[in-house]
């Protein structure tokens, strides 16, 4: 792997310091922000290949900075936070973070999280090349650039929403349940929970149905979990 940079955004100095100090040691370039603002500035103006994102900061929440590179950018984001309750971890996810990590937290293990997300993220084992069409144009799909157009506009997928969709429509019509979505997107070293395969969903739908509430890609079978129906 490329020598990758990452961007701490963290408005609590000595926090910030540490993780700072652990990644420099494994190798990585670090730039830090210490507000929401601060930390869209550095990301419209570097080359940046993977965001830890705290969600309490001054100027623009960790949310609103998280919403608003969504609009533009699959990039890998990991939060972090005091807030420990699922639901909270489920709303993170729900707005395009990758991953997910409550404070306090252990520097090698947010270290060893960053490493597999840039992992999933980056690598592009895919032996499919040329670009999928599905429904007579209407959705494209090209998998080694990890790109998505609906109706000829780029849709921006997360890298996770993106190998979410993948595993599917690569297998047209065969059902998987959430514990194999997960396997089969990212791996058996994977820590999230079957939710996480629910909001994945949930934020695809929005992105490439017409009707996300009558979807025709991404299709929920009762009892047993999900399948790609596009032709």
């Amino acid at each position: 792997m490329d020598k990758k940079r990452i961007l701490v955004v963290e408005d609590e100095k000595n926090i910030s310091n540490v993780i700072k100090a652990y990644l420099i040691k494994e190798g990585f370039d670090v730039i830090t922000a210490e507000d929401g603002k601060m930390a869209l500035e550095i990301f419209n103006n570097e080359e940046i290949h993977l965001i830890i994102l705290d969600l309490m900061l001054p100027k623009l929440s960790g949310e609103e900075v998280c919403t608003t590179i969504r609009t533009t950018s699959d990039i890998p984001i990991i939060m972090l936070t005091a807030k420990v309750d699922e639901d909270d971890k489920i709303e993170g996810l729900s707005i395009g973070a990758d991953d997910y990590v409550t404070k306090p937290f252990s520097p090698r293990e947010l270290v060893s999280r960053v490493k597999a997300l840039l992992r999933r993220s980056y690598r592009n084992s895919s032996p499919l090349a040329e670009i999928l069409v599905f429904n007579n144009g209407d959705l494209e799909v090209d998998i080694d650039r990890m790109i998505v157009r609906k109706k000829g506009e780029n849709v921006y997928l997360t890298s996770n929403e993106f190998k979410v969709l993948v595993s599917l429509l690569t297998r047209p019509g065969q059902v998987f349940s959430r514990e194999q979505l997960i396997e089969l997107a990212f791996g058996y070293d994977y820590e999230g929970f079957d939710r996480t395969i629910d909001t994945h969903i949930k934020n695809i739908r929005q992105k490439i149905e017409d009707d996300p509430k009558k979807p025709s890609y991404i299709l929920t079978v009762y009892g047993a979990g999900y399948k790609f129906g596009g032709a």
